[in-house]
């Protein structure tokens, strides 16, 4: 059985909480509340399932909300319309499946359809992240930015997909 893309639920919650903070320094760590705040800002709060299990999940934003980020509040900074990819986490046993590209072929193209002109995202380059790196560049993302976060342990590289 292939596996299928669907918003989130709120019995998926537990399961999204634990996968996103075992994929930690790649993503931010998340509590509970924090994860509420994000499913109440969210534009698109995708999941996949594969035989019965949450294997990933994509949270996004659009311009606007209260979300207290340096990496989103870099996006606001620049661009007047975007779609931000806040996080994407995928189980490192589904990797190399196709999954992280059936998020963004989905999330993209909700984009193009509701007439947003790019999807932003950051990568960390401190610690490095080969592996998204070489995924965004591939996809077809383009460098716009760097900076510093959280007191000069963290660096990212800004992208930018024009679509």
């Amino acid at each position: 059985m292939a596996p299928v893309l669907r918003n989130v639920t709120e019995a998926d919650l537990g399961r999204v909480l634990a996968m996103n903070n075992a994929a930690v320094p790649a993503v931010s760590a998340l509590t509970e509340a924090s994860l509420d705040d994000l499913v109440g800002w969210a534009h698109q709060f995708l999941v996949v399932e594969d035989a019965g299990d949450v294997v990933a999940l994509l949270i996004t934003l659009l311009p606007g909300t209260a979300y207290d980020s340096m990496n989103y509040a870099w996006f606001c900074e620049q661009y007047e319309s975007f779609g931000y990819v806040d996080r994407i986490a995928v189980d490192p046993a589904a990797h190399s499946k196709g999954i992280g590209r059936m998020l963004y072929d989905d999330y993209s193209s909700r984009c193009r359809e509701a007439g947003i002109p790019r999807v932003c995202a950051e990568v960390n380059t401190k610690p490095r992240n080969d592996q998204s790196l070489r995924f965004h560049d591939l996809y077809g993302f383009r460098p716009v930015g760097e900076q510093d976060t959280e007191g000069g342990t963290k660096s990212v590289v800004m992208l930018e997909l024009p679509l």
